[in-house]
């Protein structure tokens, strides 16, 4: 018993090394850079286009932050890109009352939207 758990707690972090490792050499494909290029340029262009209309949650999730307003900021959407600084700022459940994408700024503060989710871990 105490054989086995000591071997997946060293197989376990070595799988997951491995798997990034092959991560992180898809994503330095040269393809994949440029198809990212293009997504981010996409994402941008369709951030600015809805900053006028969707500005107001920027600032009342920033209000909050500075406020300390705790009620107020679990009412904000979920989505997030935590290891690229993108927090929606809209409410929850946007994508259906809204239809509006994930809306926030990214680690610049440039207005950017975005469609999915991805862990802060990840």
């Amino acid at each position: 018993m105490q054989e086995q758990g000591a071997v997946q707690r060293h197989v376990r972090p070595r799988a997951f090394a491995e798997a990034e490792d092959v991560i992180s050499a898809l994503l330095s494909a040269p393809g994949v850079q440029q198809a990212r290029v293009q997504v981010e340029a996409a994402e941008t262009k369709l951030g600015r286009e809805l900053c006028a209309r969707l500005q107001p949650f920027q600032d009342r999730y920033d209000q909050a932050v500075h406020g300390g307003a705790a009620a107020r900021l679990t009412a904000i959407c979920p989505g997030k890109h935590g290891r690229w600084g993108r927090i929606c700022v809209l409410p929850d459940g946007h994508e259906v009352s809204m239809e509006e994408p994930h809306w926030g700024r990214n680690s610049e503060g440039q207005p950017i939207a975005w469609v999915g989710s991805a862990p802060d871990d990840w």
